[in-house]
């Protein structure tokens, strides 16, 4: 009863309302009205004023042209980010960036399957620092590809650095120790797998979860200094399902040898899986 009589009263309020607007209607215009009139009467011969206002409306109106236009812009690169999978673009000088991408492979990368394509994987995942470090520690499997120490790949890098202190020496030592780093954690019972290519390092790629880590190695450049491109997987498809499969081409390359971490052998499979042959790894010796 009292919720019904709350409801009559109301609408009652809402009808008196508009009808005390719509009688005050013919006032309220008049009034604008005559304050319009009597402003117009005051400035219509303001030359100066006239000016002012002129130029101010055609400055409102090109500043909000150009934000429309801008907008539209903008809008117009966010969808085509959105449809090829562009999650987020990391500056190589960008603290803060970096930090939150980390987080990010941290949290994606545990428990779950790791694919890494690197050149040496030290500052990667070896050193204590890298942002994968503490990813391959937590994740469930890890695929991993590096260049051979003993093979042109890394003498060609090398020559195309234009930093002195970048050796093949110095290339070979980083890769030995990422492979010791791997040594270890597959002592502890990591399921850890490594496969190394011999030719120059095209992409430094990382996969976890539904999240890909994306750089390139141009010549002359480190790649620390390049931008970094994470791709988010799609149902409908985008970039992320062509870089992983360009992983799994690779890895399945019968050319690229996986080097057995408990015997420290090559050992050369078909596309099936199936081993072909082993061959004995010269571990490079580094002169000190």
């Amino acid at each position: 009863m009292k919720k019904n009589t709350a409801h009559i009263l109301y609408h009652i309020s809402v009808v008196v309302m508009s009808a005390a607007i719509a009688f005050s209607l013919g006032d309220i215009t008049r009034y604008v009205t005559r304050k319009v009139l009597l402003y117009w009467s005051f400035i219509e011969n303001q030359e100066l004023f006239l000016v002012v206002t002129e130029i101010t409306a055609a400055i409102t109106l090109i500043v909000l042209i150009n934000v429309i236009v801008r907008s539209w812009g903008i809008r117009k690169r966010s969808y085509m980010a959105k449809v090829a999978g562009l999650f987020r673009v990391v500056p190589a000088r960008s603290f803060l960036a970096k930090r939150r991408l980390k987080k990010l492979k941290e949290e994606q990368g545990a428990g779950r399957n790791v694919m890494i394509i690197s050149s040496t994987g030290f500052r990667t995942f070896a050193d204590p620092a890298g942002d994968l470090h503490q990813v391959l520690r937590t994740c469930r499997e890890a695929k991993i590809m590096l260049l051979d120490p003993l093979k042109d790949g890394v003498i060609a890098r090398a020559k195309s650095l234009s930093d002195p202190a970048i050796t093949t020496e110095v290339l070979r030592d980083q890769i030995i120790r990422s492979i010791d780093f791997l040594k270890d954690l597959k002592a502890h019972q990591k399921n850890i797998r490594l496969k190394l290519y011999h030719e120059v390092p095209l992409l430094k790629l990382a996969i976890f979860g539904d999240y890909l880590c994306l750089q390139h190695y141009p010549a002359g450049l480190n790649v620390r200094n390049m931008f970094e491109y994470v791709f988010r997987h799609a149902k409908d498809g985008n970039l992320f399902g062509l870089f992983y499969q360009y992983f799994v081409t690779r890895w399945l390359d019968p050319a690229i040898p996986e080097y057995d971490l408990d015997t420290d052998e090559l050992v050369y499979r078909d596309r099936a899986g199936n081993e072909q042959k082993r061959e004995q790894f010269n571990e490079v010796v580094m002169e000190y």
